[in-house]
């Protein structure tokens, strides 16, 4: 990216950070945060963090400002923050990020000493973000440490290991401003990762050459040597795996015992007794052995789409704290299946290869849950449905959903200034919601606020296996009613959200905001349930801004909220992992929080409530539109069938040849002209004896 584009990505940045911070009420340095945290963790650098600023300067100075601790796997995860409040986009050199990883030292040290534990207090954040440290120290095997900067690295940092903390690897990456930019306007969300084979593996990786597809995909097969793959893995963590099968692995964090025992009793057989690995890459760079044959020296953004169980368990056994029972590396080899397709068609050829990777695994439709058509629904709907004017407002305007990241930000960044001015008006920056949003907002109104404090993306594959059996079990379901009852959700939830941040007496006491709000909503939410009722939610459509008598209800019931999830069991010293927990929920649930309940007119009664729904689910059924998503999903994977079948019988008009072309592009944001003559096609093409896709009945295991 030259000069002036990142000029105008950095712009672009400020106004994300300054509405975020307007939005929740944060000082900027915790939307700062907030903005890197998210986008690191979707990008496979760490798990959903905690933030938790915990600093001391002068001598012996300390910093941390998040953490979080995959307990089974032994990763911790620590990130240090470097926000620079200067509009100008400054130069980040050597020496300022070694002292940073620095003082992470410093506290990974002081947090395992008795002395630093008992002389803080319990509820500041040194004590959160070092109790996981000094409890969880015999299940730490490897620390991981990322610093988050607005700041332009002078030279760009790979992944290093830079010796041992705790008697730990200690590996540390940065998230400067080049790389987030970089992150974000990447191809399918993906940053592309170049490893030199032969210097991380001393030579190149001997190679068969299986199959080619003219130009478009080849395939080799490798024998990868063990040390290799815990070299790569231990350096770029989860980044190395597709995301449905790092969502996956997430979300089942155990490792694998029975693969454990083979590398660590019989290595020399590790080749034949596994299954192997299956990746893929956007380009390869090969040379010839010195033995003869062919070796790659090079790959260019490689990803692991199966086998991410088996890459996890090798580091993990090379890793083990006993060390009479480490594995043997040197004797274990892993079968890999590379497919080097062409950066074109990544996007959508990936995802495929990773699900019908997968088809032997116990990974369900929740884990590709990102690629469902859902998501083509509600983005259909989003752009359709326009929303009431606000009070004060002439015209509406619409909410929009984000299927894949970028798509708002990039129809805010490129066209004239006109249609970028015209979009914002019709999609204002604050009615946007995505996929982590979306399983937020429902998560949490389905009273199961313990699941929403796990982290976004736990959160979210706990919605997806849900929605998953719902849309299995009903498409019909999900519709403009449903619909306008998220955006509802979603403006009680982000009203709450600047409240509480906005509040004297969270200012007094910060920390624990956003279990604060999902804790407080699914109590309300629960208390009505009790009483046979339902906050109604269409009313907050109409209004487009939540009603005062709402707001003041849940204002006063989330301090008490506040105060009960802090009061943790003395076992439980960690109010962020007690948040997490069932129990948390079950003592919110059975309080009894007083507030003056002025809620009249805003309330209907459960049965009404389902007649609502009942009558969209049959006004639904009626509208045969649904079906057509279906088939779009299946022409954006591959057009060429439906081309070819529609010019054989003369079925291709120019508008649906228009239509055909976006989507082998990947753009599905027809023109209601072309989706229209699209949609006809297929009409005509079913008639004529094309087999279009049916939509799945069941929630198969794959």
């Amino acid at each position: 990216m030259s000069g002036p584009d990142f000029e105008g990505a950095f712009g672009r940045f400020w106004e994300d950070l300054l509405f975020e911070a307007e939005a929740s009420a944060e000082p900027q340095a915790a939307a700062f945060f907030r903005l890197y945290a998210k986008l690191a963790a979707e990008n496979g650098d760490c798990i959903d963090l905690t933030y938790s600023p915990a600093r001391n300067e002068g001598r012996g100075a300390y910093q941390v400002d998040g953490f979080a601790l995959e307990r089974d796997r032994g990763d911790l995860y620590l990130a240090v923050s470097d926000f620079r409040s200067s509009r100008d986009l400054e130069t980040l050199n050597a020496n300022q990020i070694d002292r940073l990883f620095e003082r992470v030292r410093r506290f990974c040290d002081l947090a395992v000493q008795p002395a630093f534990i008992n002389a803080v207090d319990e509820t500041s954040p040194s004590f959160q973000a070092a109790w996981p440290i000094y409890d969880g120290r015999s299940q730490i095997k490897r620390i991981r440490v990322i610093a988050f900067s607005n700041a332009r690295l002078s030279t760009r940092r790979k992944p290093e290991m830079t010796g041992e903390v705790l008697g730990v690897p200690f590996v540390c990456s940065v998230l400067d401003f080049a790389r987030y930019s970089s992150i974000l306007s990447a191809k399918g969300g993906v940053e592309p990762i170049k490893i030199d084979v032969a210097a991380v593996n001393g030579l190149p990786l001997p190679c068969l050459p299986a199959h080619s597809i003219d130009g478009e995909q080849a395939s080799y097969l490798v024998a990868v040597p063990g040390t290799f793959l815990a070299e790569i893995y231990g350096l770029y963590g989860a980044k190395l795996l597709e995301q449905n099968v790092r969502t996956f692995l997430q979300a089942r964090t155990k490792v694998n015992a029975g693969i454990i025992k083979t590398l660590e009793t019989a290595p020399e057989m590790f080749f034949a007794y596994n299954n192997g690995l299956t990746a893929t890459a956007s380009g390869i760079t090969t040379a010839p052995l010195a033995g003869g044959g062919l070796g790659i020296a090079s790959i260019d953004n490689l990803q692991i789409v199966n086998g991410g169980q088996t890459t996890a368990s090798i580091l993990y056994a090379s890793d083990s704290a006993q060390k009479d029972r480490r594995a043997d590396l040197s004797r274990v080899f892993v079968q890999m299946k590379l497919s080097v397709v062409n950066p074109d068609r990544l996007e959508k050829v990936v995802p495929l290869i990773s699900r019908y990777a997968n088809m032997q695994n116990k990974i369900n439709e929740a884990d590709f849950f990102s690629s469902h058509p859902i998501h083509l629904v509600l983005e259909r709907i989003s752009r359709d449905l326009s929303a009431p004017p606000k009070s004060g407002s002439l015209s509406g305007s619409k909410w929009f959903y984000e299927r894949a990241r970028g798509q708002y930000r990039d129809r805010l960044a490129y066209g004239k200034q006109a249609d970028r001015k015209r979009f914002e008006l019709e999609f204002p920056r604050e009615q946007f919601i995505d996929k982590t949003d979306l399983a937020k907002f429902e998560v949490t109104f389905e009273c199961r606020p313990h699941i929403v404090s796990r982290g976004a993306q736990k959160c979210f594959l706990d919605f997806a296996e849900k929605t998953s059996r719902a849309w299995a079990d009903s498409e019909a379901r999900f519709n403009e009613h449903w619909f306008r009852a998220v955006v509802a959700k979603a403006i009680i939830f982000r009203g709450l959200d600047r409240l509480v941040g906005r509040s004297d007496w969270y200012q007094e006491d910060r920390g624990y905001k956003a279990q604060i709000v999902t804790y407080t909503i699914a109590w309300l939410v629960h208390h009505l349930q009790n009483c046979g009722q339902e906050i109604a939610l269409s009313v907050v459509w109409q209004r487009q801004e939540l009603p005062v008598e709402i707001a003041d209800a849940l204002a006063q019931i989330a301090p008490q909220v506040a105060l009960t999830i802090k009061d943790a069991p003395p076992a439980m010293k960690n109010v962020g992992e007690y948040c997490k927990q069932q129990a948390c929920w079950a003592a919110v649930a059975g309080s009894n929080y007083v507030f003056d309940d002025c809620l009249n007119g805003l309330l209907v009664n459960y049965d009404e409530s389902e007649m609502a729904h009942k009558e969209a689910l049959v006004a639904q059924k009626v509208d045969k539109g649904i079906d057509f998503d279906h088939v779009l999903m299946a022409m954006l994977a591959d057009t060429q069938p439906y081309l070819s079948f529609a010019h054989d019988r003369r079925l291709l008009t120019p508008q649906a040849n228009a239509a055909l072309k976006r989507l082998t592009r990947g753009d599905i944001q027809l023109p209601t002209s072309e989706r229209n003559a699209l949609k006809y096609m297929v009409e005509k093409m079913a008639q004529a004896g094309f087999e279009l896709p049916q939509p799945a009945r069941h929630a198969s295991v794959v």
